[in-house]
């Protein structure tokens, strides 16, 4: 006779309270403005429609993570934050082509399902694609123990954008353009590693730091509808998404390959956090590389849009100039110095 001791849940897996999870964000995703059309959230697949008014449609994807900031969220035992994160970093991937997001979908997998846990991450997904303007429509949450110590987890997004041929940026690009820098609020997903090893090697507890404790688990501004604006009237030519490489290999992505760029770095207004990790020792080189210094978003325009596109903005994220495109060089030039 077979052992009736051999089940799925003795291996540490708990398919109830799964299937309880997926009710749970099929609720939640009704509740949404955002994703009401959308109730195949358990199902096979993600069944959507396609967008009627576009007249040449292109389909621009994302998909990223927000690497160990995970790990500050789990020493603070705050999860409701970290999907803006996840949401953020797949879509500010898209307004970078011109594209609005259109549907998201998630990658939860966790050591063991923990409901409360799993809720809250999920309620903040729901919230960063309220603030994108975009749709969750499915995901996968993987229990895998043995895979990921205990309380470990990991997340994934992955973003679908649309775009009109016409409204693609980038390819636009022209010499004396100028660049705008749109202000980050803090870290955003990037550099992570690095603080957490500073933290370390300082042996600092940052729970018992309001500064470094708000600093660390903000999450990431998503710059969807700023940029859908301007970009909708026309007022960009191009625009780099300022994550992990910062300002050098952001922008220099995007140039197109006879044009280079000459960023001021005296122009640069670095966030209180970035000037703590200056001051902690980290150099402008390696600062320059790994965050974004305060800079989230640039943004490349026609001088002559300059007014329109700041007044698109509100007074906290005012886009300001760092540099121009220029025919000089082929490549991303820096000159000056942060004030830190």
């Amino acid at each position: 006779m077979a052992s009736n001791k051999l089940t799925y849940s003795k291996s540490g897996v708990n398919i109830p309270k799964a299937d309880s999870f997926v009710k749970y964000i099929s609720s939640l995703a009704r509740k949404s403005n955002k994703s009401g059309d959308f109730k195949n959230i358990g199902g096979f697949g993600a069944i959507s429609p396609i967008p009627g008014k576009l007249k040449d449609p292109h389909i621009v994807t994302s998909t990223d993570g927000v690497g160990t900031k995970i790990e500050i969220a789990n020493d603070l035992n705050k999860f409701d934050t970290i999907g803006i994160d996840l949401v953020a970093m797949c879509v500010n991937d898209l307004v970078v082509q011109g594209a609005k997001p259109y549907l998201f979908l998630d990658y939860i997998s966790i050591s063991k399902i923990n409901l409360n846990k799993l809720k809250n991450i999920v309620r903040g997904i729901v919230k960063g694609c309220y603030m994108a303007d975009c749709k969750l429509v499915g995901g996968e949450t993987a229990e895998m123990p043995g895979t990921y110590t205990k309380d470990k987890f990991d997340i994934a997004g992955f973003a679908v954008g649309l775009v009109e041929k016409k409204k693609i940026l980038n390819k636009k690009i022209r010499n004396d353009d100028l660049i705008l820098a749109v202000p980050s609020n803090g870290l955003h997903s990037n550099g992570f590693s690095l603080v957490r090893y500073i933290l370390k090697k300082k042996k600092i507890n940052f729970k018992l730091n309001n500064f470094l404790k708000e600093e660390l688990i903000r999450p990431t501004k998503i710059y969807v509808k700023e940029v859908s604006h301007i970009n909708e009237k026309n007022l960009i030519t191009g625009c780099a998404n300022i994550t992990g490489g910062g300002l050098v290999d952001n922008i220099q992505r995007v140039i197109p390959k006879n044009l280079g760029a000459e960023i001021n770095l005296n122009k640069i207004k670095p966030l209180n956090i970035f000037n703590w990790l200056h001051k902690m020792g980290v150099n402008e080189k390696e600062m320059l590389k790994t965050f974004n210094c305060g800079v989230g978003f640039c943004l490349i325009i026609n001088p002559k849009n300059l007014k329109l596109v700041s007044k698109c903005f509100g007074k906290k994220f005012k886009p300001y100039i760092i540099g121009k495109i220029t025919k000089k060089f082929k490549k991303v030039k820096l000159s000056g110095k942060i004030s830190w």
